[in-house]
């Protein structure tokens, strides 16, 4: 069974901080790169942070240097540590294969929302 289940989101001031999770399936987590995405209101879902297999790790440069992506294979889920968050952070974030296209399966997503 495809499942994405991410959790963690809330209403945070700005500057403070969340840890977003992801519990996937094995059929999308298993040998793949893993990234967190994240959609505004008014715009395209844009891919954050990606993590590979082997934990090697690529950030958007709007969120370098404040938020890391981790992930624990035995337990097929996706990390995303946001830290100094700012209202421009304010979106739903998903998770998924780096790859997966806006017709594949795409999880609920967890709301972040930063007030300044």
């Amino acid at each position: 069974q495809v499942q994405l289940v991410e959790s963690g989101g809330g209403l945070v001031q700005a500057g403070g901080s969340l840890r977003l999770s992801c519990v996937a399936s094995g059929s999308i987590f298993s040998f793949n790169v893993m990234g967190w995405f994240r959609q505004a209101p008014g715009k395209q879902r844009e891919l954050v942070a990606y993590i590979t297999n082997s934990g090697s790790t690529n950030y958007a440069d709007s969120v370098k240097g404040r938020f890391t992506i981790s992930r624990d294979n035995a337990e097929n889920t996706v990390y995303l540590q946001m830290n100094s968050l700012k209202p421009e952070d304010t979106a739903v974030y998903y998770c998924n294969k780096k790859r997966a296209r806006d017709s594949e399966y795409w999880g609920r997503g967890t709301q972040v929302t930063v007030s300044s």
